[in-house]
């Protein structure tokens, strides 16, 4: 299949319609719609059908998509040895991760890698856990960064690591001379809590239940960042990790307090890869620049 046919017929696949796959591959939806009837012309079968708006693919799409996937797979081997050969003087290399994880631990690893390798193109995304390992395991993504991963056949683990939590506030407030603090003592003052659909919220969960410790929350939000900008701003205090708050804390923007109440769990943190598929050159650059970057937090710890 030709490069172009396989691009646009995957993009589809994952948009949904000729109208959203155009947007994003940058040319008119005739282009797209021109590709894809060409190529089902060429197959004699349809690849896709209309339900409620959407395109949905047949079962011969869904052998098609298998065999894009396995060429564009294939493809980027090819351009793995390539990068080798031009000692990584150009290259590209994705990332999915978490939005928590792209905004505060991301910046510093992305700044280095620049530096040091100007040219390798980084794609960094930042979505849902459950769509970040779908990204890695469906070969859309080289690397995957996220908190609390499933052990699936799919994936390899590249580097894990664990991060106890901690109750973050800002410099001069009570908690802060502390060496160490409870949830107990947390609760007498505005939580900021992560919402439910986020990793840390059934560890929090679990963790005010065994203590018997009822909680109420001033403000629920998915966003991490937010929960770091209302913690400095004094709305309240919130619960998360070292790495999470480890820029805010080195500016003085923060404070971290670990919690030392038993049976609290930390979060573990995995850097995986599609399992059987080797990495190109410049996504094993990117996959050391985060492994370096996680020691290095580890130890500052």
């Amino acid at each position: 299949m030709h490069a172009k046919v396989v691009r646009y017929f995957i993009e589809v696949v994952r948009a949904g319609s000729i109208r959203k796959a155009a947007e994003q591959l940058h040319v008119v939806p005739t282009a797209v719609n021109r590709q894809i009837l060409n190529l089902e012309e060429e197959l004699g079968a349809p690849l896709f059908e209309r339900i409620h708006n959407k395109l949905k693919l047949t079962p011969i799409g869904e052998i098609v998509l298998a065999h894009a996937r396995a060429t564009l797979r294939d493809f980027d081997a090819v351009r793995q040895h390539i990068d080798a050969v031009r000692g990584l003087r150009q290259g590209e290399a994705s990332l999915v991760t978490t939005a928590g994880l792209a905004g505060a631990f991301l910046p510093a690893v992305v700044q280095r890698c620049r530096a040091a390798h100007p040219g390798i193109q980084l794609k960094l995304l930042d979505l849902p856990i459950a769509a970040v390992l779908r990204a890695v395991t469906e070969g859309d993504a080289d690397l995957a960064l996220a908190y609390d991963v499933p052990e699936t056949a799919g994936l390899r683990t590249l580097f894990a690591s664990e991060w106890p939590l901690g109750a973050v506030v800002p410099p001069g407030h009570a908690l802060a001379a502390r060496a160490t603090t409870t949830l107990a003592d947390c609760v007498g003052f505005p939580l900021i809590f992560p919402a439910a659909s986020l990793s840390l919220r059934p560890i929090l969960d679990g963790a005010f239940g065994r203590s018997a410790v009822s909680v109420s929350p001033v403000v629920e939000t998915t966003s991490t960042a937010l929960m770091r900008q209302l913690t400095a701003q004094g709305v309240g205090i919130t619960l998360l990790n070292r790495l999470d708050v480890a820029e805010d804390v080195r500016a003085g923007r923060l404070v971290f307090v670990p919690l030392r109440d038993a049976g609290l769990r930390p979060q573990g943190l995995a850097l995986v890869s599609r399992a059987g598929t080797p990495l190109s050159a410049a996504a094993e650059v990117l996959a050391q620049q985060l492994v370096d970057g996680l020691e290095s937090a580890l130890v500052g710890a």
